[in-house]
């Protein structure tokens, strides 16, 4: 039996990979703050343990006994990244070198645990190399982003310096079950569903061309767990993506038409600095990692809709 550590495992991704890694029989240790997690998220048998990356005396401690962490911690919000720099710098990029030092630790003691972290799409900025493959320039435009490609270099660092194993997977706009359209961060897939399910028109910031690139949660899960089951202890890093192009009016369209009703959509403001396009190529996804192509978005809305429908959230 192996065991596990999954920080931020009470929130939305994290809780999809804690629940899959549940079914292996594995021991689960989900590190989590509850500051946007919730713990009957949970699947039984998960080991809770309610604290802060940013403790790195906790996290040497939880990490002693793993043989590998999925580390998800993180204040993904950039609104708040720009109302709070140093505050979500401290969890964005200190806490994840606390969870490198960790590991640095055990690495030290013998124990070569891989480390598994959430990176984002946020570190290319606007870039205009569509599809963007990992080799594309990193030119983030927010301070969420710009910590993201620190968690890279420290990775580079941890492994090169340290021997520390290290996976970083670029998640583009992941989407499924539990992403809470309450929340003002929230994906914008959970907003539009929440807002048609109330019977309200969405609002699309700008005239709704942006386009992005929306990978199903379970795709992430396939990444994570794929990224962590690698032979070879290096560093490196991944997209999460489709490589499919969804514009974010044909997203809301796609809402309207899974609940059978007449589009009402209004437009605000575009948002300062909205990117046009992110889309990402998932080739070293599939050929490196093996990971298979995820379900269609359209798939992947019915199910998330189908869910908010039975737990009215």
């Amino acid at each position: 039996m192996k065991s596990w550590l999954v920080t931020g495992g009470c929130g939305f991704i994290g809780s999809h990979l804690a629940e899959r890694l549940g079914r292996s029989g594995d021991r689960i240790v989900v590190l989590d703050d509850l500051s946007s997690g919730r713990v009957d998220n949970l699947p039984s048998g998960v080991e809770f343990v309610k604290g802060d990356i940013r403790d790195a005396g906790l996290v040497a401690e939880v990490m002693r006994a793993v043989d590998g962490c999925y580390h998800l911690a993180a204040i993904a919000s950039v609104a708040r990244s720009n109302e709070d720099w140093a505050g979500t710098h401290a969890v964005n990029l200190t806490g994840t070198i606390n969870i490198f030092d960790a590991a640095r630790a055990a690495a030290l003691s013998g124990r070569r645990l891989r480390v598994v972290y959430a990176s984002s799409a946020a570190v290319y900025g606007d870039c205009t190399d569509i599809p963007l493959a990992e080799t594309a320039p990193t030119r983030p435009l927010t301070a969420y982003g710009a910590d993201k490609l620190g968690c890279e270099l420290h990775g580079r660092v941890a492994f090169q310096v340290h021997g520390v194993p290290n996976v970083g997977l670029r998640f583009f706009n992941v989407f499924g079950p539990r992403q809470d359209p309450a929340s003002p961060y929230s994906g914008v897939i959970a907003i539009f569903a929440k807002a048609v399910q109330e019977g309200r028109a969405p609002t699309i910031l700008g005239d709704g061309k942006q386009v992005r690139d929306f990978v199903y949660v379970e795709g992430v899960v396939d990444a994570l767990t794929a990224a962590m089951a690698r032979e070879d202890l290096t560093c490196d890093v991944f997209n999460v993506c489709t490589g499919d192009a969804t514009s974010i009016e044909s997203l809301a369209r796609l809402i309207f038409e899974i609940y059978g009703t007449t589009p009402d959509i209004k437009h605000g403001p575009p948002r300062a600095g909205d990117i046009r396009k992110s889309v990402g190529n998932p080739h070293r996804l599939r050929t490196v990692l093996g990971v298979p192509p995820t379900i269609s978005v359209a798939d992947g809305m019915r199910r998330t809709l189908d869910w908010m429908r039975s737990t009215n959230r």
